[in-house]
């Protein structure tokens, strides 16, 4: 590693201790830099702002969650949903890839979830529920596309949307240990499916 990475990478390290204890808001690249052993000027120099740092810290873990989603749901929308019966643990495959994703770096995920106040991702979490909210309404549209006689309960849609986002939070920050972690979340999965069917789909 050259001197410019091994400085960067630094200055990471410090910045997640220090995003951790305080928050974006409260953090102090004075603090950073010198737990380093580096000038604030390295700050600025590789990662322009306060702001870029904490990204330097979560964009990878956070890409990875995105990641997961967007190919759930696109597994899910070329499944034949007309002929869709639930049965259980036939999501543990999609709750596996969440686990994975989130306990990768899950100190990064606590402070991208809980420490970002201040910051360009503040309200992550919204964030997230609107990603979320966008996948279930096209599968929601396309499983009424193949049974004409449903209909999607939009309030219903939203509230799940939360309630699956809110699902992983929960257990990402009250859970320390990623195989139990694995365990508790695959019976809320079931729970989640049978849920969209009954509720979602009228």
């Amino acid at each position: 590693m050259d001197n410019e990475n091994e400085s960067r990478e630094k200055l990471i390290v410090c910045a997640k201790k220090e995003f951790m204890e305080k928050g974006f808001e409260k953090a102090s690249l004075r603090a950073i830099s010198s737990a380093a052993g580096l000038t604030t000027g390295a700050v600025y120099f590789f990662f322009k702002d306060k702001n870029g740092l904490f990204g330097a810290v979560v964009d990878e873990p956070l890409k990875r969650i995105i990641n997961a989603i967007d190919q759930h749901f696109s597994e899910d929308m070329e499944t034949d949903i007309a002929d869709f019966q639930h049965t259980s643990g036939d999501h543990d495959e999609f709750a596996e890839l969440m686990i994975s994703a989130l306990y990768a770096d899950r100190e990064a995920m606590m402070i991208l979830l809980e420490r970002a106040s201040g910051s360009h991702y503040e309200g992550i979490i919204d964030r997230f529920v609107e990603m979320i909210e966008k996948h279930n309404i096209s599968l929601a549209n396309n499983y009424i596309a193949a049974v004409p006689d449903k209909r999607v309960n939009e309030y219903m849609l939203h509230w799940f949307s939360h309630v699956q986002i809110n699902a992983f939070v929960h257990l990402l920050t009250h859970v320390d240990d990623k195989e139990l972690a694995a365990k508790e979340i695959k019976p809320v999965m079931d729970m989640l499916v049978e849920t969209w069917l009954k509720y979602v789909i009228e």
